[in-house]
């Protein structure tokens, strides 16, 4: 990444910025895809707006590649429609029976588990005149949200699929254990579902002759990922691409030699000032750091009120003009100190990398999320509002982002 020398434009990102490669999304599609039996399905999960890197930008990146989309909320699902996505929308998480109307109105697929759910879900679909796709829940395991695989489920499924306005779509499950390396659990959990999963399928076609394919789905990320490692035709009809659509490993058990991924996400800031300070010198909050020589130290304009983890405060590190630079005392919430000594030619205004990479040195979310005892799936969700996404193809547009203070297109501010 080149470096800035020179003072952001007026009305430029001159604090903060997140880069988020949308090519590098797009390769990571690829290599999902090429990694997947022929026919497979692919569910975009952009929940929590697409980790932290827009939920609709990131949307539009994988459309190409998917079949739909997977959120957590109903407001969700509702800001995507608003975004101009038209393919299927399944939210994931539990919706109020209040929500239902706006959902159907904008054909989005809500989960049901639950036989009073289904029962105003129908009422309103009937209202509307609509006959609204759902999902279906199951627990295997996760003893979150879900049906029992039992008989007891196969007769309320029995009953709910002949409610009026209500068609079933799908059958869905979430494996908690499919990033460890032993799949032991995962594939006992896989057979119980799988078996599930076509007792139900039998149960619904014999009721409606003709009725489309029951999709069937509990592949995550790290289930794609270990493919390899999972029980033939694990991955049904569609698997559930999430955190590996944004180059992020769901976890240091998985074969990251299968599927090469790319990080989405950079997260920069700038140099606004460099001071000397002698021995005896406190630095920030509560004097925790105490120079022990004369140190040269400089300030960062980025904190935790951008979701930067105050858990780095005395121990992380960034990079400056492609060396490390160790944080120096507590984190605010604007600003941040670092050691700057031993990097005489750090200026103000200098780009500071607080994760990505400069020259031969990369933080990754991983690093950071060891670092401050956090998990690297928060770090890019965590990211705040006030944090420009600039959104860019290549280096080269990521470099000029930096030396204008931000591109006047393809840029988003919350």
């Amino acid at each position: 990444m080149k470096i800035r020398e020179n003072r952001p434009e007026e009305g430029g990102s001159d604090r903060i910025c997140a880069l988020i490669h949308l090519d590098r999304i797009e390769q990571n599609m690829k290599e999902i895809a090429a990694g997947l039996p022929e026919g497979t399905a692919v569910i975009g999960v952009v929940k929590a707006d697409g980790y932290g890197h827009g939920a609709a930008e990131t949307a539009a990146a994988i459309e190409p590649y998917v079949s739909g989309y997977a959120v957590a909320t109903a407001d969700e699902a509702l800001e995507l429609r608003k975004s101009g996505v038209s393919l299927p929308v399944l939210v994931l998480g539990s919706v109020r029976d209040s929500r239902f109307r706006e959902l159907l109105a904008a054909d989005v697929r809500p989960v049901i588990f639950e036989e009073e759910t289904a029962e105003a879900f129908s009422k309103l679909a009937g209202e509307a005149g609509i006959r609204g796709s759902v999902h279906l829940a199951v627990d295997a395991g996760m003893s979150r949200i879900g049906l029992k695989p039992s008989e007891e489920s196969l007769e309320m499924i029995d009953r709910i699929s002949s409610l009026p306005g209500l068609f079933i779509e799908g059958l869905f499950t979430h494996f908690p254990r499919a990033d460890e390396e032993d799949k032991a659990v995962t594939k006992r959990q896989f057979e119980d579902f799988r078996n599930f999963a076509a007792q139900v399928s039998e149960l619904l076609t014999k009721k409606e002759q003709g009725r489309k394919k029951l999709i069937c789905h509990c592949m995550n990320s790290a289930g794609i990922i270990d493919s390899h490692r999972m029980p033939e035709g694990m991955e049904m009809d569609a698997v559930r691409a999430g955190i590996c659509i944004y180059g992020l490993y769901p976890s240091g058990e998985v074969d990251r030699n299968r599927i090469r991924l790319l990080p989405a996400m950079e997260l920069k800031s700038y140099i606004t000032y460099i001071k000397e300070i002698e021995p005896g010198t406190a630095v920030s909050y509560g004097g925790t750091f105490v120079a022990r020589r004369p140190m040269r130290v400089a300030t960062v304009c980025a904190g935790y009120g951008d979701g930067y983890p105050r858990g780095l405060s005395g121990r992380g590190e960034v990079l400056i003009r492609g060396k490390r630079a160790k944080i120096l005392g507590r984190i605010c919430m604007d600003q941040f100190m670092a050691d700057v000594t031993e990097i005489p030619e750090a200026e103000k205004w200098d780009t500071v990398t607080l994760v990505g990479r400069d020259g031969k040195e990369e933080i990754t979310m991983e690093e950071l999320a060891a670092q401050c005892g956090g998990f690297h799936y928060e770090i890019p969700c965590l990211i705040g509002k006030r944090v420009p996404r600039i959104y860019v193809r290549d280096d080269k547009k990521a470099e000029a982002a930096l030396d204008r203070g931000g591109p006047t297109e393809e840029k988003r501010e919350d």
